[in-house]
């Protein structure tokens, strides 16, 4: 019985995640869900946030070493042999004796060469860095899966244009099929129509293989199982008005500044101005400030009258309060002041010479994807007027051919044309449009289609 029931609850199990994942799978996944999804579920964002959390946990404890320090100890001793007697200090021989102590202790630095303000100062920054790398790997993914996401558009449009292209071809072979039976074309022109439309179920085959490994990476980058049904939103991407790109690289520039990317570094440089700082703070001396409250208790002792001593009444008469202000001078540590100090600068230096060369790169990258845009708005629309003119050009070959002026091969390499002058001008399209996405991430403009 108790198999059995077994049996149906991992039965019902497997049933529930399997309806889970076919209904995420049948949902339609637009661009900004596939960004949130991913946000919520990118195990590298998880980690990065742990980070956070581990930050977040080091500011508290910085801000905690501004508070004194409270320690309370209680011990208990056997003694045999030979002992001191604490309550007056005589000798005690070849007898057993016990002894009890308590104490309770505090201590706090009232000049530290500025550490502990610095520590905390650094830790803040430490927490700052870490969230910054969390929008920083936001922004790295939302890139990747709006790449690829316009990648299944192209394999889409790519796709369409494919079945198209094989049933016109294969509709000709029909027409082309009664012309040679009617004598009005040689039997070569059904061959060569013949081989055409092979050549066509190929380009069909390749566009939906193309299309399901643009579908898995997606799928990937949302870290899904791949199914067959999953599906996105397919937005109303219509160029046919687009004007050229416009942009200044400076002004880009200017809001790419609040980039995490960008952030993080400078936060890093200030972090490394004040570590640098924690380290000089060694070379200066520490004044501490210590009290203590103690008493104790011992067998051996007697009362002044010679009688029992108890054992709470020793501890309120032995009540040993103290007060100490202590001094530390840093004279010679093996170098190891100098050397703390040589890596901190050095460090610094080196998060400086970090944040130049991110921001010579950003800059870079924003001169690239303007460049880049105006480029493939050129040959968007070059590819585009190319289109209409290899349409314009299989329309005549078709009636001449359906007229019998022309023969097989002509009509092939004028429907080969076409796809290709097709193909090129949706993947310009698609280059150009990703590229107008670039440029709006670098403006800090949310991804969106």
């Amino acid at each position: 019985m108790q198999a059995t029931v077994m049996k149906h609850t991992a039965a019902l199990l497997t049933l529930s995640v399997f309806l889970s994942l076919t209904a995420k799978a049948q949902e339609i996944w637009t661009l900004e869900k596939c960004i949130e999804y991913a946000w919520a579920n990118n195990l590298s964002i998880q980690q990065q946030k742990i980070e956070v959390s581990r930050n977040e946990n080091q500011l508290l404890k910085s801000k905690l070493d501004f508070i004194p320090s409270l320690n309370a100890s209680v011990g208990h001793n056997f003694n045999w042999g030979r002992s001191v007697d604490l309550q007056n200090l005589e000798i005690i021989r070849n007898k057993l004796s016990q002894s009890t102590s308590a104490s309770a202790s505090t201590s706090v630095y009232l000049l530290d060469g500025f550490s502990k303000i610095n520590t905390l100062r650094s830790s803040r920054k430490s927490l700052e860095i870490s969230i910054q790398e969390v929008e920083r790997l936001k922004d790295e993914i939302s890139v990747s899966i709006a790449r690829s996401y316009l990648q299944i558009l192209l394999s889409r449009e790519i796709l369409a244009a494919a079945r198209e292209s094989f049933q016109a071809v294969s509709e000709q072979r029909d027409r082309t099929k009664l012309l040679v039976e009617s004598g009005s074309q040689p039997y070569s022109s059904l061959l060569e129509i013949e081989s055409q439309l092979a050549t066509e179920r190929v380009q069909v085959v390749t566009a939906e293989n193309q299309l399901t490994t643009n579908t898995l990476a997606l799928m990937q980058l949302l870290d899904l199982p791949y199914s067959a049904d999953f599906r996105i939103a397919v937005p109303d991407i219509s160029l046919s008005t687009a004007s050229s790109v416009k942009e200044n690289t400076d002004d880009i520039y200017a809001c790419a500044q609040s980039m995490p990317l960008i952030q993080s570094a400078r936060l890093a440089l200030d972090k490394g101005d004040l570590d640098l700082k924690t380290a000089l703070g060694q070379y200066y001396p520490k004044i501490s400030l210590s009290a203590s409250y103690g008493t104790f208790y011992s067998s051996s002792s007697f009362a002044p009258d010679g009688s029992t001593y108890p054992f709470f009444e020793q501890f309120r008469d032995n009540i040993n309060p103290s007060v100490s202000i202590g001094l530390s001078i840093p004279i010679f540590n093996n170098w190891s002041v100098r050397t703390n100090v040589k890596n901190a600068r050095l460090s610094r230096e080196s998060l400086e010479i970090d944040l130049r060369m991110k921001e010579q790169t950003l800059y870079k990258d924003i001169q690239t994807a303007v460049t880049e845009a105006e480029t493939f708005f050129r040959q968007m629309e070059a590819a585009r007027a190319n289109v209409a003119s290899m349409e314009e050009s299989m329309r005549y070959v078709k009636e001449k051919f359906n007229a019998g002026a022309l023969n097989g091969t002509d009509y092939t390499v004028a429907r080969t044309n076409l796809f290709k002058a097709t193909s090129e001008y949706i993947q310009a399209k698609y280059q150009y449009v990703f590229q107008l996405k670039i440029i709006d991430y670098y403006k800090g403009i949310p991804l969106t289609l």
